[in-house]
């Protein structure tokens, strides 16, 4: 049987739809890839990312800026001296992009205007850490990405 170039041509496009489609099945198909969006309230989180934004900038109008700052028992957050941190409620977030499992949040406690997370909750890599806070009545945020 002699094969002319139309042929070819044609058997060439089958073998390459097939070799595609073959890693596209094999790809949707395969457990040890996660397909999962970054967050599973992503929606839900996109609409207070107007709030958000606020928070962060009442944050720098009101100059009430935290410091962050690495020493050998974890990072440590200083707050401004001036806040009564008796008044200051909120939350610490950290947020590990490569694994949801690792993500955590806590409530904030201060001790001599200062917060300090542990180091050994800390897994190397990258991190995003979000402080949002209230003082007096005002929404405050800060967000920094660490890699530790």
């Amino acid at each position: 049987m002699k094969i002319n170039w139309g042929t070819g041509i044609v058997l060439a496009f089958i073998g390459f739809i097939s070799f595609i489609l073959f890693f596209v099945v094999r790809m949707g198909m395969d457990d040890s890839t996660n397909h999962d969006l970054v967050r599973e309230d992503y929606y839900k989180a996109e609409i207070g990312f107007q709030k958000e934004l606020d928070a962060e900038i009442n944050a720098n109008e009101n100059n009430v800026n935290l410091n962050m700052v690495r020493t050998p028992a974890g990072i440590k957050l200083e707050f401004p001296k001036d806040l009564d941190q008796a008044t200051i409620k909120g939350t610490v977030s950290l947020y590990r992009p490569s694994n949801k499992q690792l993500d955590f949040d806590f409530p904030i406690s201060l001790s001599n205007n200062h917060l300090i997370i542990p180091e050994n909750r800390l897994v190397d890599g990258r991190w995003d850490l979000k402080v949002s806070w209230e003082y007096n009545g005002e929404a405050y945020m800060y967000k920094e990405k660490i890699t530790h």
